[in-house]
């Protein structure tokens, strides 16, 4: 199976597709899942519309379309999607028992891969074709270990109670695509919740079974609008969106960090201006907020809002706001913590060591499901798998070693098999 694992890996990473544009990822999801014997849910039917954020217009969308089956995605499948990705494969074994859920991410990032030799997927052909999408993160892995689990699943079958759900959830990256599928009513009845990451300078073998330091976060773009103008015989009649997305981009980084806890902020993109002799009459920015509590992440939010509008309001503009994206802070369940720490020690053939925590000092809105799951009594938590990389995550280098991918599958089935084994 391992050799099948890595050629899905790879597979993806050659056909990298960044968040909402996934399209022939998902179709061969399904592919595979269907072909297992499992139940497969798809697009519009995992999404709940009105809560996704950060997805492109419907033209754009079109052309990812055209793309994913360009490239060999399914297009009977594509098209039943309705415009929307991400799947779900449901494993009923016909016997009472727990509902168990793992999700696995599937979107690549906005890089534009390494093309030199030195770098591995390029030097063993399986580089990202498509320009500016790279799975820099690994996702690519996590979805190449939901299928191999899937076809592990199908084998123990006789060995198991309850139902079982493989979650395969576009636009992790911008933190877009959970709230969504929480929204449609995936976690409703689901007791045990699992999610993982392989990589962040965890040595291959060894596994954390607990994450700390989800930070709640919020992205959004700004627009600002002024009026464009002659910039030297009429400058005076101009009203300068980029002078006011620049005096607000200074503000904000000088956002007072708050004594309660982590806050952090930053301006990631600034856009303005048509020509060097017109004053700009639009600018946009693209920025995120932290915080290691709703709260803080909150009072980040509150005070850029601030500054947005009285940096317009200096410059004569408007400006409006437009969420991209939003994350919660979690806490893993101990009790199925160590659940998952029993199996990584009983597991010495696989498994190297056991880190009992893992520190994120990030965001991931697998926390949604995390707390969908929590607040109907159900238990959940965040895995790290190590797995040496070449570059950081989010890299044009990024490469990981392969050899994490069964160690996570056989993980997530020996968990499964002491939750929900007959």
């Amino acid at each position: 199976m391992e050799e099948k694992v890595i050629g899905y890996r790879r597979e993806f990473h050659l056909y990298a597709e960044s968040g909402w544009k996934e399209f022939r990822t998902t179709s061969r999801i399904i592919e595979i899942l269907e072909g297992l014997g499992l139940e497969v849910k798809y697009g519009k039917e995992v999404i709940h519309i009105p809560m996704v954020m950060g997805r492109d217009a419907e033209q754009e969308i079109s052309n990812h379309i055209e793309r994913g089956i360009r490239q060999g995605g399914n297009s009977k499948f594509i098209e039943k999607m309705e415009g929307y990705t991400g799947a779900v494969g449901i494993l009923k074994t016909g016997r009472p028992g727990p509902v168990i859920a793992i999700r696995f991410d599937i979107d690549a990032n906005d890089v534009i891969e390494r093309k030199d030799l030195e770098h591995r997927p390029t030097k063993e052909g399986f580089a990202s074709v498509n320009e500016g999408m790279m799975h820099a993160c690994g996702h690519d892995g996590h979805t190449a270990m939901g299928l191999g689990l899937a076809e592990l699943l199908i084998k123990e079958k006789k060995n198991l109670t309850g139902t079982i759900k493989l979650i395969f959830q576009p636009a992790e990256e911008g933190v877009r695509g959970a709230r969504a599928m929480v929204g449609k009513g995936l976690l409703e009845d689901v007791d045990y919740f699992l999610a993982g990451h392989l990589g962040f300078n965890l040595q291959t073998g060894f596994i954390a079974p607990k994450t700390t330091g989800f930070l709640s976060t919020t992205k959004m773009d700004a627009y600002f609008y002024g009026k464009g103008s002659h910039a030297s015989n009429a400058p005076e009649e101009g009203k300068n969106s980029l002078l006011a997305a620049a005096t607000a981009v200074l503000n904000i980084h000088a956002i007072s960090p708050h004594s309660k806890g982590i806050t952090r902020v930053n301006v990631g993109v600034m856009q303005g201006g048509i020509g060097r002799n017109v004053i700009p009459p639009a600018a946009t920015l693209k920025i995120e907020t932290r915080g290691e509590t709703p709260e803080l992440n909150d009072y980040m939010y509150d005070k850029v809002a601030g500054i947005l509008n009285c940096a317009a309001k200096m410059y004569g503009n408007n400006v409006s706001m437009k969420k991209e994206g939003e994350a919660l802070a979690a806490d893993c369940d101990e009790e199925l913590v160590d659940i998952v720490k029993e199996v990584a020690l009983e597991n010495k053939e696989r498994i190297t060591g056991v880190i009992n925590e893992k520190y994120l000092g990030g965001s991931e809105d697998a926390t949604f499901m995390m707390k969908s799951v929590q607040e109907r009594g159900g238990l959940a938590t965040y895995i790290f798998f190590g797995a040496e990389t070449k570059a950081a995550h989010h890299n044009e280098g990024f490469d990981f070693d392969e050899a994490v991918l069964m160690k996570g599958i056989c993980l997530y089935k020996d968990v499964i098999l002491k939750i929900a084994g007959r």
